[in-house]
């Protein structure tokens, strides 16, 4: 089976231009000096309050894992950007102008309504986190020892973000064993231990913690699972336990500016996995991340057809735990650790110091059904699509009714995760 004739098919898959990946209601520029914005329709999706706070703080996720990629250039990276959007988020409550304004401009808030904004995103957590939900997300904010904290501060916190504040005893161990159990809890025990080790220079400490078990909605065969080989590059091949549906139904697209074959897979509770996999082992991800927006990958989700595959997907247990703080100093939010204005929480003067994430996520057979749902009208082919994520690839985890970014990850080495 020739893909390309596979391709020809289904007709190509587009990167939409820079003005269908402007944010939504942004006008763009033309070259007569117009803007397309203003004659263009806002796309439904965006019209609810929620879904345009999901894809700005979801911005905040791609550009945060952009960073966090360049830094390790060569290693696996998982981060669940939600959980620390919404520390930030819960921050600015506390921020004076100047502070706020550049929390906000690096949760893209620039095009929402900002008084709005605090009341929205507690519909966005009951929406993303809500009990029928996989993911299990955990959002902290952490400062120095007996800090004396504003209760108004306190109260909005609490309000609408369901978060409360908590200052250190001074008792490292205590502290530490603190915070690991308030993890575990709101995880429902799917994270044991959050951090090894408690800083002894906290300011103010943001945490952010995830935990996301993928239930497909097509469960696949254990016993197809088998030892295959991924490629690392062209020379290096290594065996990884690879889960297989011969009759697969999938969401594909080919994009051919990026270089990549696109599959969607849905799981349970409204929640979608997209595969952005290169055609070539070798191929240089960044131009794929740096293509990712929550408008892109919207627009790429109304673009995949439905067909028939026979797929392949390396079984997942990953468990990523890094200290963010350096990452966040290479973005916009570096201010907040110099000299920043939270003199909303407390009159003593405070800062960011630390940023702590811990995502782990797993995609095994795991379904709620052994055969696809005969009501799907895939793409009728003379032969199926063939979808084998067999090297390096990056995935996205994206909630369907709001849009959030839920996870985000580049997979080099599927061993090592």
């Amino acid at each position: 089976m020739q893909i390309p004739a596979v391709l020809l098919l289904l007709g190509l898959l587009t990167v939409p231009s820079k003005s269908q990946n402007s944010p939504a209601g942004q006008s763009s520029p033309t070259s007569d000096g117009t803007n397309v914005g203003e004659v263009e329709e806002e796309d439904p999706f965006y019209k609810s309050p929620v879904n345009k706070l999901a894809a700005a703080v979801s911005n905040f996720g791609y550009d945060l894992y952009r960073q966090q990629s360049s830094q390790t250039a060569t290693a696996n990276v998982l981060l669940s950007p939600f959980s620390l959007a919404t520390a930030l988020s819960g921050l600015s409550l506390g921020a004076g102008e100047r502070t706020e304004d550049v929390i906000s401009r690096a949760l893209f808030y620039d095009l929402l309504n900002k008084a709005e904004v605090h009341n929205t995103y507690k519909d966005l957590l009951a929406s993303v986190t809500g009990p029928e939900k996989s993911l299990k997300s955990a959002s902290r904010i952490v400062v120095e020892k007996r800090l004396r904290v504003k209760s108004a501060f306190h109260n909005q916190l609490e309000k609408s973000y369901k978060m409360r504040l908590r200052a250190l005893s001074g008792n490292t161990q205590l502290d530490l064993q603190e915070i690991n159990n308030w993890v575990r809890q709101q995880t429902r025990g799917r994270i044991l231990r959050f951090m090894k080790d408690m800083p002894t220079d906290v300011s103010i400490l943001l945490a952010g913690a995830a935990y996301f078990k993928g239930i497909w909605k097509t469960k696949f065969d254990t016993k197809r699972t088998v030892l295959k080989d991924f490629h690392l590059d062209e020379d290096r091949t290594v065996k990884v336990s690879m889960m297989s549906d011969p009759k697969a139904i999938l969401r594909y697209g080919f994009d051919s500016e990026l270089n990549c074959k696109i599959a969607q897979l849905p799981l349970t509770g409204g929640v979608s996995a997209m595969f952005f996999l290169p055609t070539k082992v070798t191929q240089n991800m960044t131009l794929i991340e740096e293509s990712l927006t929550s408008e892109f990958v919207h627009d790429v989700d109304k673009e995949l057809k439905t067909v028939h595959a026979v797929l392949s997907l390396p079984k997942l247990k990953m468990n990523y735990e890094e200290a963010l703080g350096n990452t966040l100093k290479e973005t916009r939010l570096q201010s907040l650790f110099t000299s920043p204005d939270f003199t909303k929480i407390s009159a003593k003067p405070i800062k960011v110091s630390h940023v702590q994430h811990k995502a782990v996520l797993e995609l095994s057979e795991d379904g709620e059904t052994s055969t696809p749902n005969p009501g799907v009208n895939a793409a009728r082919l003379t032969f199926p699509i063939e979808y084998h994520v067999d090297r390096p690839f990056l995935l996205v985890l994206r909630d369907d009714t709001t849009g959030t970014l839920l996870f985000i990850g580049k997979i080099l080495d599927p061993r090592s995760v």
